[in-house]
This record gives structure tokens, sequence and C-alpha cells, in this order.
């Protein structure tokens, strides 16, 4: 199974900055949590992470992400090393080159464009230097500040999947957008 590259320097914009997540992010995750109590369903969780449940992936993600199974990245304002929120890359899928993201800010962080820049810099560093050829993100359909920063971001928006999860056990119709190698040239 291929694995991602490694990511030599943090991704940034000079004004938002992506790096690789680390442990020492947890306080400040944790916080989020807590600040917005709402975080955990809209992340699709059963309940906020604890302080050993983020450790916990903290100690694998180097693993998981040399196993090319997905990554976790922190979002940053330039200049700061403040976790503001993350990004998520998951449900790899090699032999079609494709991933999905999930992404959460900060309630101090969010409307102010850093979801925006941030899912425009990781979907362009997949696609262009981790070989992957299409990118997408599902939310809910009244996700309309999410909606916007991803089309803002250059990612389209393809449809809604009917019923497609089950959160809180009833199921939830999903919007799909996308964003494939090809958009990057237009």
């Amino acid at each position: 199974m291929p694995s991602f590259p490694e990511l030599e320097e943090p991704l940034s914009d000079g004004a938002v900055t992506v790096r690789l997540a680390a442990e020492r992010d947890i306080p400040e995750v944790l916080i989020a949590y807590q600040d917005d109590p709402e975080l955990h369903l809209r992340m699709g969780e059963e309940g906020p992470p604890s302080g050993a449940e983020l450790g916990r992936l903290a100690e694998r993600a180097a693993g998981d992400r040399a196993a090319g199974l997905g990554m976790t990245l922190t979002v940053l304002r330039a200049g700061s090393d403040s976790c503001m929120g993350q990004i998520n890359v998951h449900h790899v899928d090699w032999e079609n080159a494709r991933a999905d993201l999930g992404i959460w800010l900060a309630p101090q962080a969010r409307g102010r464009g850093l979801a925006r820049v941030a899912l425009r810099l990781i979907a362009t560093w997949l696609l262009r230097d981790a070989g992957l050829e299409r990118v997408q993100l599902l939310t809910e359909t009244h996700n309309d500040h999410l909606l916007r920063a991803a089309v803002a971001a250059g990612f389209e928006r393809e449809g809604v999947l009917r019923g497609f999860l089950r959160e809180r056990g009833a199921r939830v119709d999903v919007v799909v957008l996308s964003i494939v190698r090809r958009d990057l040239a237009a």
C-alpha cells in the first residue's frame, strides 16, 4: 500500500499554516471540544475525545501516515503554534487515488477564512505531492459555513447523498464536494 510522502515543511500561504498534528496540540483540542459542546456531534463522534484517546491517536499517527491509512494536520495562524483546528485525511483509497477530508475549527477561529485556506493547502498537497487524483468532503446539508469555505477553496459541490450517514440514531443527508487534480491546472 502506498504511503503519504513526508511533509518536510508546514504548508502555508503566509497567513494560515497547516502542519502535522502533534501531542502538544492535545490541550487546545480538548479546550475546543469544551468550548463547543456540539463539536463531537458535527464530527460524527459519540462524545468528545479524552486526553488519553487523543494521546493514543498521536502515538499511532506516524504509523498510520506511513501505512497510508490517514493523517491529521493542525491548522494554525502563520507565526503561531496554537492549534486553531484540525484536518483529518481519512477513508484513503490508494487503488482509486482518493481520500476524504474532515475539518473542524475552534469557535474563536471560525469566520476568519482559516478553513478555506487550510482546505486549499491540504487538497493541493494531496493532489500534487501525495499522488491522489480526488479529494472529497462530506458534510450535512445545513452546514453553510463549511459549504461556503469548501467552495471558496476550489471544491465543487456535486450533490446530496440522501440518508448516507447514520448519526445519533437517524439517517442524515450529506452534501459531497470534491476537488480533482485537473482542477488545480485551471
